[in-house]
């Protein structure tokens, strides 16, 4: 584990705040499921952990929080932990996406402020692997780092009131997709048929903090294809292992 200086702060009565250097850096990502592993091997019950860029939040749900007891527990946690961590599994997964103008709603508007054309911005926006650096918002929404400066752009200056399901956008330095219908002011620009959150599953979220994602453009008559597919169950992600 690399060290870096954190900062501790009370979040609420039953919760805290870790925060690393204000930075999205994929060695700082790593060192904070480093020291998630290394405080969830002392087996300590009652704790809730959730990661995003360079922040850690965990939530006791025990009765009573004691900040100055946890904050030196959590001092001494990140401080011994110097031998590597239980190497985690990590994979690359490919997510199809549809950008036909039915779905991409935004994207004729996008590729005009952008100064690039439809197919150079759906070129850029799949050329690139996105680090997984938080999962959040709603659930099994990913907030994926790594996008490519030519495709940065503001958010909607009016976010709409219903976004759908699976829809793609990019907000600032961010992409990211809808997992269930919901308000949202990202800038609309695909929609992926694949559910990426599904309550029922023994594992509800496939991907995880760490993971990477890079989208795959694909026809409309493939995207009802994988949608069918995984209506009845039988689509499944294509995955590459990382760090094997």
């Amino acid at each position: 584990m690399k060290s870096y200086p954190i900062t501790i702060k009370p979040f609420g009565e039953r919760a805290v705040l870790i925060e690393w250097p204000n930075k999205v850096e994929e060695s700082i990502l790593a060192d904070i499921l480093d020291f998630m592993d290394a405080f969830k091997q002392r087996k300590i019950q009652g704790w809730e952990m959730s990661v995003a860029y360079n922040s850690l939040t965990m939530v006791y749900n025990e009765d009573h929080l004691d900040f100055e007891e946890v904050k030196k527990l959590i001092l001494d946690c990140y401080a011994e932990q110097v031998s590597p961590a239980i190497k985690r599994k990590r994979h690359l997964w490919t997510i199809p996406v549809c950008y036909d103008l039915e779905f991409g709603i935004d994207i004729e508007e996008v590729s005009k402020t952008l100064g690039l054309s439809i197919e150079e911005l759906i070129h850029q926006h799949t050329s690139h692997q996105y680090v997984v650096y938080g999962i959040g918002f709603l659930p099994g929404f990913m907030y994926l780092g790594g996008l490519p400066t030519s495709l940065e752009i503001p958010r909607r200056a009016e976010p709409r009131l219903a976004v759908a399901k699976g829809s793609v956008g990019l907000a600032a330095k961010q992409t990211g997709i809808y997992p269930q219908d919901s308000p949202g002011g990202w800038n609309i620009i695909g929609n992926c048929p694949v559910t990426l959150f599904d309550p029922n599953a023994k594992e509800p979220c496939f991907v995880k903090v760490g993971d990477k994602i890079q989208f795959e453009k694909i026809s409309k008559a493939e995207y009802e294809l994988h949608k069918i597919e995984g209506e009845v169950g039988i689509y499944k992600p294509e995955k590459v292992a990382l760090d094997a």
